[in-house]
């Protein structure tokens, strides 16, 4: 598979690098420029909602279009949006650029995510999907570990703008190493719809399915209570390593690097051994939990780090198990506008947390906010793992 897949995990990889850029990016510049974290957190809250808010309306597109068609146009337009972007910054200046940038750009990415889920639900269809999904989180995760690190270097050379117009091309690039891709001709056009509907129909459709089908609502307030920490840790985590914890801005690179490399350790491990669906999930969910406690604590930069790392690698390991749950539960023909409405559920704790470390944070320091949301992050996991999933596996 991965001999003849080459040139798809490529553009993985670069898709990812670029968007890895423009997210280590905002926090970063927007703390350097206010000195305070509560802007961290509203700026993610800005960046992240519009794009948690699209999923189920590039769901619909997806079960209407070729995903293949939709995931090039998503590449080709945030390389136009990176563009445009910087030329009005450098016109009109304010940083409100750089957010609004990485807004639209969050929404494009959408697109290219859900148009992506469902190329490989497509085009592996003789893999084991577990497998598949390790392998495509893998080629994800070596733009992860790149993209900030590349960012913090370049920046010591380059104002910031630079190094955009450099995610721009990498954008470019992916769409150019996709198309040398063979297994686009083992894609099938979308199923043909039971029935045609209006877009809200369709979607009012995929939020009946997500309450009738067994288990996915269950799912969806796991992946909430996940998120809850992911969006807070985003958001913090530039203030916590360069303000609170006063370490460099390279130091804080390499923190996200070694997040992105125990990501890749957990995902070979998740790859090669075959565990069961609910292992999984209950693995992933309590290290996760742990990771946050850990991070709230803010004892000492190690103790902080080790927290960042358990939340960051064990994050993929959730993400396949709710992938893998929804592939198994949710029709073919209903499985983009369902799976986008379950997205956008799953997510909207991120700018949720986002906002409530706006609120609620002091300064650099994040503790409280961190430690209250592993609490809820804990009550929800005791309310929603007591039984164990249905999905066939």
């Amino acid at each position: 598979m991965l001999v003849r897949d080459r040139a798809f995990f490529a553009s993985m990889f670069l898709t990812v690098l670029a968007d890895q850029i423009l997210l280590f990016l905002v926090p970063l510049v927007i703390f350097q420029i206010t000195g305070n974290v509560a802007w961290s957190g509203l700026a993610f809250f800005f960046e992240t909602l519009p794009r948690y808010l699209t999923f189920p309306f590039a769901g619909i597109l997806c079960d209407r279009y070729s995903p293949i068609m939709l995931l090039r146009v998503s590449r080709v337009l945030r390389a136009l949006v990176c563009l445009i972007g910087i030329t009005g910054q450098l016109v009109f200046g304010g940083v409100w650029w750089l957010i609004a940038l990485s807004a639209i750009v969050g929404v494009l990415t959408t697109q290219g995510l859900l148009a992506l889920e469902m190329v490989l639900v497509g085009a592996f269809k003789d893999q084991r999907f577990e497998k598949v999904a390790s392998y495509s989180q893998l080629a994800s995760q070596m733009g992860v570990v790149l993209g900030p690190l590349t960012a913090a270097y370049l920046m010591v050379l380059w104002p910031w703008e630079t190094v955009v117009i450099l995610a721009t091309g990498l954008f470019v690039l992916s769409d150019a190493v996709f198309r040398l891709w063979p297994g686009q001709l083992r894609l099938a056009d979308p199923p043909a719809p039971l029935e045609k509907r209006h877009p809200v129909a369709d979607l009012k459709h995929a939020f009946v399915l997500i309450w009738q089908l067994p288990d996915l609502l269950r799912a969806i307030f796991q992946a909430a209570g996940v998120n809850l920490i992911i969006g807070a840790t985003l958001a913090t985590a530039a203030a916590m390593m360069t303000g609170f914890f006063d370490r460099s801005e390279q130091e804080y690179a390499w923190l996200q690097v070694g997040g992105a490399l125990a990501t890749l350790a957990v995902l070979t491990l998740t790859a090669h051994i075959h565990f069961g669906l609910n292992t999984l999930g209950r693995t992933a969910y309590a290290l996760i939990c742990l990771g946050a406690v850990l991070t709230g604590l803010g004892a000492h930069p190690l103790v902080y780090a080790l927290g960042f790392l358990l939340i960051a690698g064990f994050d993929k390991m959730f993400n396949i198990y709710v992938r893998t749950l929804r592939k198994e539960i949710i029709p073919p023909s209903e499985f983009g506008k369902t799976t986008g409405a379950i997205i956008c559920l799953n997510n909207l704790s991120q700018p949720l947390a986002g906002l409530m470390v706006a609120v609620f944070a002091s300064g650099d320091d994040a503790r409280a906010v961190l430690l209250g949301l592993a609490a809820a992050m804990a009550l929800i996991g005791l309310g929603t793992f007591r039984h164990k999933i249905k999905a066939s596996h």
